[in-house]
């Protein structure tokens, strides 16, 4: 199952598990999402991650329809829309939906899907989080820490669920052409003079310069690809970790 799976990475992430032949179900909040069945997805379905009992009702009906969920992609998130450099840019009110989406929503998802791969002992989950979780990022602080919290919880959650058979990661793109990625520009450059405005492409390239050591965008389906080994056998020793996908932007020893 791919929460998120309308667009972006998730889309690549149907695409990538149908490729390999899993019977997939894609949740997304956008009514698009219906559309995934054309892709070779087995079901779509509307779903607010942030609404828990919607997220119980839709696991319900999922496994009614494809049979129990064996493996979780988590990709949906948002951003607060807003550059929050300083974070004094940014008002409390700017917070709520970002951390009800992306950190309860992920809490929901989790707390509905655990207990099935508990009771059969067997099961993963990848969250999609962000290097902006890692290195306190000031472009959006809400969507920064929202990311820290997805990289925490699933570090709680492979700790809690290892005896069971059941392995969490987490999976952290860089720089991404995606919805989320050109809504971050926008913020930026409508605060910029007109002078300083870039379009989307060669604000792109400029900060592909400053921070990608390997010096390109990173794709969306470089890091499904990523997700769909740690969602195989081929990684079954591997829980608790999270690994980025970000062309050498952030580098841990």
């Amino acid at each position: 199952m791919v929460v998120g799976g309308a667009s972006g990475i998730g889309k690549a992430c149907v695409d990538a598990f149908v490729r390999e032949g899993a019977g997939v179900a894609v949740w997304d909040i956008s009514s698009d999402v219906e559309s995934v069945t054309e892709r070779g997805a087995a079901e779509g379905r509307s779903v607010d991650i942030a609404d828990e009992s919607a997220v119980r009702s839709a696991v319900e009906a999922t496994e009614l329809r494809i049979g129990p969920i064996q493996h979780v992609v988590h990709a949906a998130a948002i951003g607060s829309g807003k550059l929050g450099f300083p974070f004094t840019c940014l008002q409390p009110s700017d917070w709520a939906r970002v951390l009800d989406v992306n950190i309860s929503g992920m809490v929901n998802v989790a707390h509905a899907i655990a207990p099935g791969m508990v009771d059969r002992c067997e099961g993963t989950m990848v969250f999609v989080a962000s290097v902006a979780g890692q290195i306190g990022s000031p472009t959006d602080p809400p969507y920064s820490a929202s990311k820290a919290a997805n990289i925490n919880f699933a570090q709680v959650m492979a700790k809690d669920l290892a005896s069971s058979g059941v392995r969490v990661n987490t999976v952290c793109p860089g720089m991404v052409k995606t919805p989320l990625n050109k809504s971050v520009w926008k913020s930026w450059n409508d605060r910029q003079t007109p002078e300083q405005q870039l379009d989307y492409d060669e604000w792109a390239a400029e900060k592909i310069r400053q921070l990608v050591p390997l010096g390109r965008w990173q794709q969306p389906e470089d890091v499904a690809d990523m997700i769909v080994f740690l969602s195989s056998a081929r990684a079954s020793q591997v829980t608790g970790q999270t690994i980025n996908v970000d062309g050498g932007y952030v580098m841990h020893s």
